[in-house]
């Protein structure tokens, strides 16, 4: 296993991490742990989990596994989140999950899934931040994190502020691009760098054909998609959600022989995006403009929408409304504010790979 320093803390964390919001039964509770077992005799110490994922229960199986890693002495950090914000719901809501997962103190602690820099400035007003501060002043978490799906300049604004200690963010072969910015701010603020959904939610697994060109002799797609994250010195810890023991070790044997690729390798992998994902939106941003202000008119926030409908041309054949599921639980967007669009066409003259997005936006809105 290959160990990296998680930005100012002094811990070193395993480049691979356990995610645990994809258990693939998580009434049996014997089987979780074992998942958790085989991983961190693996070498995996970065476990993740939130309240949300599967109503509570993963922490609750997370604190079980604990108790184990404990017991063989396998070491382990702990990693969940909170979409708490006033100190009361907050300190109300870390005392449970100390609870269920046997702990006293949690490593890394995040602010959940930042979705715009108004939620951002909602929150700081309500007063999350001087709550976090308090929980880590009395020992009951060490490390101040936010997990986010922002995008562009944005994700480097809310990282830009130096509040936080590590950041937690999707980042794939798929969706790359929209996250660049991200790397500034980390690299600007020695953060800490965690990233989710290395097979874009599947994405990739399902359409291994448009994502071949990741792959070296011999690599599966999930060996590559995991070792083109790996190339990337300022990754921390690549989160795999795990569905079952075959799974862990899958992603354990991807690092067994790994060879970094160079800088230059890596931005040959990342141009082959462009022959490969025709039709689909990368996320360039070229539609919206930048910070001297935005193409659209209407203020569409359209990669955001774009990459919704990615869902609906790359996602399994039957899987009921993938646009409005993504807009949903990923962008917490209404799909009606697509139907502000006034076809004035500026975005799509700006469209790098020439999709029809004034089209794409009418079937989102209904």
């Amino acid at each position: 296993m290959l160990y990296r320093e998680y930005g100012l803390t002094g811990k070193k964390v395993s480049l691979l991490g356990f995610g645990g919001m994809r258990f693939g039964s998580i009434d049996d509770h014997d089987e979780c742990v074992r998942m958790m077992l085989a991983a961190a005799e693996g070498g995996v110490n970065y476990f993740d989990t939130a309240p949300g994922y599967f109503e509570t229960k993963s922490e609750s199986v997370f604190g079980k596994g604990f108790a184990e890693l404990k017991k063989r002495n396998l070491p382990f950090y702990s990693a969940t989140k909170t979409f708490s914000v006033s100190e009361g719901a907050v300190r109300k809501e870390i005392e449970a999950q100390l609870k269920r997962l046997g702990l006293q103190t949690i490593d890394f602690y995040h602010i959940w899934c930042i979705n715009s820099l108004d939620d951002w400035k909602e929150r700081k007003k309500s007063g999350v931040l001087e709550a976090f501060r308090k929980l880590k002043d009395e020992g009951l978490i060490r490390h101040i994190c936010v997990s986010n799906h922002l995008i562009k300049d944005e994700i480097k604004e809310l990282l830009l502020e130096g509040v936080f200690e590590g950041v937690l963010f999707g980042y794939s072969i798929y969706n790359f691009r929209t996250r660049q910015a991200a790397f500034d701010a980390i690299r600007e603020k020695n953060l800490g760098a965690v990233v989710m959904n290395p097979l874009g939610g599947g994405i990739i697994t399902q359409h291994p054909e448009r994502f071949s060109f990741l792959q070296r002799p011999g690599e599966s797609i999930v060996t590559a998609s995991l070792r083109f994250l790996w190339d990337h010195p300022d990754i921390n810890v690549t989160l795999v959600g795990f569905e079952n023991v075959k799974q862990v070790q899958e992603a354990l044997a991807a690092m067994e022989g790994y060879q970094p690729r160079s800088a230059g390798e890596l931005e040959e992998v990342k141009a082959g995006v462009y022959a490969s994902q025709e039709g689909i939106c990368t996320g360039c941003g070229y539609c919206i403009g930048d910070k001297a202000g935005s193409i659209c008119p209407q203020n569409i926030p359209i990669p955001k929408f774009m990459d919704a409908y990615n869902q609906k041309i790359l996602s399994r054949p039957g899987k009921k409304d993938p646009i409005g599921e993504r807009l949903q639980w990923h962008w917490s967007l209404n799909r009606s504010i697509a139907g502000k669009c006034i076809a004035c066409g500026l975005c799509e003259k700006a469209c790098t790979q020439h999709i029809d997005i004034i089209e794409r936006l009418k079937e989102i809105a209904g």
